[in-house]
């Protein structure tokens, strides 16, 4: 089965405004496979996949799945076809049921052609949860599931519609290790039951782990496909940014850290259970955890995102009121948050406007903002993070989501805080990019900025991070301080409840 073809793309060409997203793109997918998609942010994965989706239509060029030559895809047909597609943001309605999400716009109806048939829909998704192997209650509501267990059920979804062909772009960004595991097991049972995935990461050690080929893209191209076990880590990045580069840590050498710059003490809400913190200047404190340990909403809560039912926050030792993220701001907290389609960037606004935004009342003159100043500033930090763009003009939207998140972060770099709590900083962003991040993160630091960071990929925390705070269920599940300590051992055991070190 593994040579058998399942799709074939030959010659796909898509183009946005100043943008050539895909350039006589050319790829076979053989079905039962696990076919990696690699490649910097803007080197046309996610375009690809989702003209296969229908989200996107082709320029030009030919589709054949399963021996049929088709013109292109609506997402309605790309479904009837048996394409299903599990996006970074997941696409489900978190206060129905797995059931209902499962079946949702395909309702199982009763002999009358109008009653709906819960019993029925149950009934299907037992059916389906035993074949892919997974235990979950089918009639708990999406909104009290884990990310991964939400991840599932996109699964199910896409196995009730008999899919062939599914894609999963960075499914395991928001996971951790446990989590991946299980979803690793499930896309082995996937294989098995010949479904051909086309898998989109830029964690090259889970590639090493489930795909069977890997296909390499730049600038829009297909540069080379290779067998998975065949490929060498050094070579696959090489051929993804067209040089060597290495993947390091900037050093904790010469490091000095002031006085304590902001301290959180006793923090509480529904989610959040008594947590206290401090970040010195100069420092970078890592916040690790589980999915759902707390980690985002104890930023928020600093942020004045969330309302604390209790709670001091002080800045350089004098208590401070913090309700709202305006609040914040004024006291020199900036916060770049995780999603940054929903919070960290306005999409349909432009590049430079975006990063200007929270600089508008600085370089504004009676209401009206300079636009002089906008095309400076942005233009500074468009070169400075190296975001990709056909000009400061273009719509957020029609970015990469790899250069969406450098809009996210220049925004508030272009902000003079002291304070900075980047939440999960290189989701879904390639090698090249995280070492650029780190770099920034690393140069804030020796300026004096005080940094808390919070990241799901333990080496990346380790790499960077002077202390690492571990929470638990919402609540202070113990810290370290010493580098030689910081250990994936020692920080799991603490984000799964082993106790305190």
């Amino acid at each position: 089965m593994q040579n058998e073809t399942c799709l074939k793309i030959s010659h796909l060409c898509k183009s946005f405004p100043g943008v050539r997203a895909l350039d006589d793109i050319n790829i076979e997918f053989y079905k039962g496979e696990v076919h990696a998609l690699l490649g910097e942010n803007g080197a046309g994965k996610s375009t690809l996949c989702k003209i296969l989706s229908g989200a996107y239509s082709k320029d030009s060029g030919i589709l054949e799945f399963d021996g049929v030559e088709y013109a292109g895809f609506t997402p309605a047909s790309s479904k009837e076809t048996g394409i299903g597609m599990i996006y970074q943001e997941l696409n489900l309605v978190s206060y129905l049921t797995v059931y209902e999400n499962v079946f949702l716009g395909k309702e199982i109806r009763k002999r009358d052609g109008i009653s709906v048939d819960k019993k029925a829909m149950i009934r299907r998704t037992k059916e389906i949860m035993d074949s892919l192997e997974i235990k979950m209650d089918p009639t708990v509501r999406v909104d009290k599931l884990t990310v991964a267990y939400r991840q599932l059920v996109e699964i199910m979804k896409a196995v009730s519609e008999d899919v062939k062909l599914l894609i999963m772009d960075e499914p395991t960004a928001p996971l951790m290790n446990q989590e991946v595991e299980m979803l690793f097991r499930l896309i082995d049972r996937l294989k098995k039951q010949g479904i051909t995935i086309i898998y989109i990461s830029h964690r090259m050690e889970e590639l090493y782990r489930i795909a069977d080929r890997v296909t390499v893209m730049r600038d829009g191209k297909v540069i080379q496909t290779l067998n998975m076990k065949e490929a060498k880590r050094a070579e696959l990045i090489k051929i993804m940014v067209g040089r060597e580069i290495g993947e390091t840590y900037p050093s904790k050498e010469g490091l000095t850290f002031g006085s304590v710059v902001l301290s959180a003490e006793h923090l509480c809400s529904k989610k959040v259970h008594d947590v206290s913190l401090s970040v010195r200047a100069g420092e970078v404190l890592g916040l690790a955890g589980l999915v759902g340990a707390g980690r985002t909403e104890t930023a928020r809560l600093i942020f004045g995102a969330d309302a604390k039912s209790s709670g001091v926050i002080k800045i350089k030792g004098k208590e401070v009121k913090i309700n709202t993220p305006g609040d914040a701001i004024r006291q020199g907290i900036c916060l770049i948050p995780e999603d940054r389609k929903g919070q960290g960037v306005l999409l349909k606004m432009s590049v430079g406007e975006n990063i200007t935004i929270v600089k508008a009342p600085e370089i504004s003159r009676f209401l009206t903002i300079s636009k002089r100043r906008v095309k400076e500033i942005s233009a500074e930090y468009v070169e400075a993070m190296r975001i990709k763009t056909p000009s400061l003009e273009q719509k957020t939207l029609l970015l990469s989501g790899g250069n969406q998140q450098k809009v996210a972060l220049a925004k508030w770099m272009a902000v003079n805080t002291d304070i900075i709590i980047f939440d999960e900083p290189t989701r879904g962003i390639d090698v090249h990019a995280k070492q650029e991040i780190y770099e920034m993160i690393d140069r804030l630091r020796r300026q004096g900025k005080a940094i808390i960071m919070i990241s799901s990929e333990l080496p990346e925390l380790i790499g960077i991070s002077n202390r690492i705070m571990v929470l638990y269920e919402g609540n202070y599940a113990g810290e370290i301080a010493r580098e030689e300590d910081m250990t994936q051992e020692k920080i799991l055991n603490l984000a799964s409840g082993g106790g305190k070190l």
